[in-house]
């Protein structure tokens, strides 16, 4: 199973693997309190298409379909079928820093790995 959960959430046993998938930390949050197993800077968007999308909901489309394209490089695929595997274990649990809880990198990366499982 993959969550996405902000990181200005609690952490919760419940959450299972707590991977970070922001390139920058999350302002004011510490390393106690993201409770993470991993940061995975790598698979964010790239500075260029975060600055470009900059949160805007009429961007959404733009920024899904620059973003897969991002994902298609080898380095990406071999860190999705990594979620992917874990996922397959036990709970996942995709943390992002971002206020908007519909569009954001975080969404686009659970519906990539949720693929990859089948789901």
């Amino acid at each position: 199973m993959v969550q996405i959960k902000r990181a200005y959430e609690a952490s919760s046993k419940a959450d299972g693997c707590r991977v970070l998938i922001d390139r920058l930390w999350p302002r004011g949050r510490s390393k106690a309190q993201l409770a993470l197993d991993d940061w995975m800077k790598e698979l964010a968007p790239s500075n260029e298409l975060r600055k470009k999308f900059s949160h805007d909901p009429k961007k959404w489309k733009f920024f899904v379909s620059n973003y897969r394209k991002e994902l298609r490089n080898p380095d990406a695929q071999k860190q999705i079928q990594f979620l992917a595997d874990v996922a397959a274990k036990k709970k996942l649990t995709l943390v992002y820093g971002a206020r908007d809880e519909e569009h954001n990198n975080a969404v686009v990366l659970k519906n990539l790995i949720e693929k990859e499982l089948g789901s």
